[in-house]
């Protein structure tokens, strides 16, 4: 039995059948609909129907049905625009609200620089950079009282966008649902509304109205949840993607997906009895309209057994998007050296690339410390050039998602991928792990924030970063040998079990520190600004020296309290390397 066997065994014919069946006889899955439940009885039978045991799961979520939205133009002259609310979008009153529209680009904090938006209706645009829910958190935070956001793709792109602008990840605590929901009504238009609204500003002051229609509240939402169970063992593989989705066909996003997790569920069912690690299959919900409810309600909810026995999440989301031409992976960067030389095997030299992965998409188990990957067929960068970063397609989040934006043959090159690094995550004696790079991620971190940082002492946490990663080599040399001690036929478990145990425990302790604000136990909020850097809590560091009087004080009491908590995880890093070592002998 090897990968290859797994690989051709997999079927396209039947990703597309399921991606057909869901598209035409369930659109439209929003999370607490009725189509919503259908979806997930679809995935229960699809896994039940593979051997693969599965039930549907189900949780009140605060999720968002949005209706249309409105704008017009009164100034310079009057204009009616198309326009969709985003999800959990503050209504407005019948009257709407009125006022100076004010062209915010990405709606990042920088483009603020210099101008006031008190009083202001932002107009920005639908890139990831920042998410929508930034863009509508840093609007509120500059004085903004609406936005607009024009969606991305080429210039001639109509599609009207839809989209949720809820920052609190999953379902809110008190403090998320008192600090971290929206307060601004917001709206989608096409990008050529957005681009025509951009040339009338250039020639003075628009006047614009805008309303909200939306009803936000607690409905029952469903998950699936199936699992492989290794014939010996207790530790897994996650692999998950959300099956909820906007009005619509949405054939890319996520029925490909789902039809993608359900093939490699039907084939790898078919093998359990190689597997060293079992595969549990998550189909998440409210993803769209509560933003990650089901994928962090399964976390919070399965917390000690994910905790001791999951050693990786594969994300997949929107696979095989016509039009890609190059595969592209994120992931944690203990994971970087082992997908990429599974990528070298089954890609047969097209183009790659790699970053960081970031708390996008259901990325619910950075707190818990599991690495996760998620890899997609991507566009040139002449390509996103070209469509405002469109990296899902012009088509994203739209009516206009449908079964011809799918290409098959593409589909074939995410099954081969997905297979090929669930097999050997699952199969090998001791996992494919490596920590040099994750502490020279932590020292190229501290060393750039170490003279802003110097007086909450992060000379300090970068010294222990050193030696952690002078015991990551030995680590990592380690695994290695032990590596070939096993390809050669080794027979004792003890030191691959040992092994194991600390390249799992390492990441509970590392993943939430180079991931996160919050650290284990909360969830960031989405598209969070931090989140786009190494270390996130560290990330006002920079502006430490810059700050006089009590904001400076204030800043860095907070900051000497997040160095420690990154000091002393690495020394519990390297403290547990060297244990392990010496049990190995």
């Amino acid at each position: 039995m090897s990968q290859q066997s797994i690989i051709q065994a997999l079927s396209v014919d039947r990703v597309r059948a399921d991606v057909e069946r869901i598209t035409t006889q369930i659109p439209s899955r929003l999370a607490g609909s009725e189509n919503g439940r259908r979806m997930a009885e679809y995935s229960r039978d699809a896994l039940l129907a593979a051997g693969v045991p599965a039930e549907v799961q189900e949780t009140p979520g605060l999720v968002s049905f949005p209706g249309k939205g409105e704008l017009q133009v009164l100034a310079p002259q009057e204009i009616a625009i198309e326009a969709n609310t985003l999800g959990h979008s503050v209504p407005t009153l019948p009257e709407g609200i009125t006022g100076e529209l004010m062209d915010v680009a990405s709606g990042a904090f920088e483009e603020y620089e210099g101008r006031d938006a008190t009083g202001k209706i932002t107009l920005s645009e639908l890139s990831y950079h920042p998410a929508r829910h930034e863009k509508q958190r840093i609007a509120a935070l500059k004085g903004s009282i609406g936005c607009v956001m024009m969606n991305w793709g080429h210039p001639e792109n109509t599609a009207v966008p839809f989209g949720s602008v809820k920052p609190a990840w999953g379902n809110p605590t008190p403090e998320a649902m008192r600090d971290e929901m929206p307060t601004l009504p917001c709206i989608g238009i096409a990008r050529t509304a957005g681009l025509a609204l951009r040339e009338m500003l250039k020639a003075g002051p628009v006047r614009v109205r805008m309303r909200a229609h939306v009803e936000n509240g607690w409905r029952p939402v469903q998950i699936t949840v199936g699992e492989i169970r290794a014939p010996k063992g207790e530790d897994f593989v996650v692999v998950g993607g959300h099956q909820d989705s906007w009005p619509g066909p949405q054939a890319t996003d996520n029925a490909a997906g789902n039809a993608v997790i359900m093939e490699l569920a039907r084939v790898f069912a078919q093998h359990r009895d190689k597997l060293r690690r079992g595969l549990v299959f998550g189909f998440w919900t409210a993803h769209e309209t509560g933003t990650m409810v089901g994928s962090s309600w399964y976390v919070d909810r399965n917390w000690d057994r994910l905790r001791q026995h999951a050693v990786a999440y594969l994300q997949i989301d929107q696979p095989g998007c016509i039009g890609t031409s190059r595969w592209g992976t994120s992931s944690n960067v203990e994971l970087r050296r082992f997908h990429q030389a599974v990528e070298a095997q089954v890609l047969n030299g097209m183009p790659n690339s790699w970053r960081r992965a970031v708390k996008t998409g259901d990325s619910s188990f950075f707190g818990l410390g599991v690495p996760m990957l998620a890899g997609n067929m991507g566009y040139t960068e002449a390509e996103l050039k070209a469509t405002a970063l469109a990296t899902l397609g012009w088509w994203h989040h739209s009516l206009e998602n449908t079964l011809d934006k799918l290409d098959w043959s593409l589909m074939a090159v995410h099954l081969r991928v997905y297979a090929a690094w669930l097999w050997e995550l699952c199969t090998a004696p001791v996992l494919p792990f490596e920590f040099v790079s994750v502490a020279d991620q932590f020292v190229e971190r501290l060393g750039a924030l170490e003279g802003a940082g110097a007086p909450v002492g992060l000379g300090g946490a970068l010294e222990r970063a050193r030696e952690f990663r002078a015991a990551a080599q030995r680590l990592d040399a380690a695994a290695e040998h032990w590596r070939a001690r096993y390809a050669g036929g080794l027979e004792d478990e003890g030191p691959a079990e040992a092994l194991n145990a600390c390249l799992k425990r390492l990441s509970r302790l590392l993943v939430p520190l180079a991931s996160t604000a919050k650290g284990t136990y909360g969830h960031d909020p989405y598209g969070y600004t931090p989140q786009g850097s190494m270390i996130p809590a560290l990330y006002d560091v920079p502006r430490l020296p810059k700050l006089e009087g009590e904001a400076r004080w204030l800043l860095e009491t907070k900051l000497v309290r997040e160095r420690n908590r990154v000091a002393d995880a690495l020394d519990d890093a390297r403290g547990l390397i060297d244990v392990t070592l010496r049990q190995l002998g």
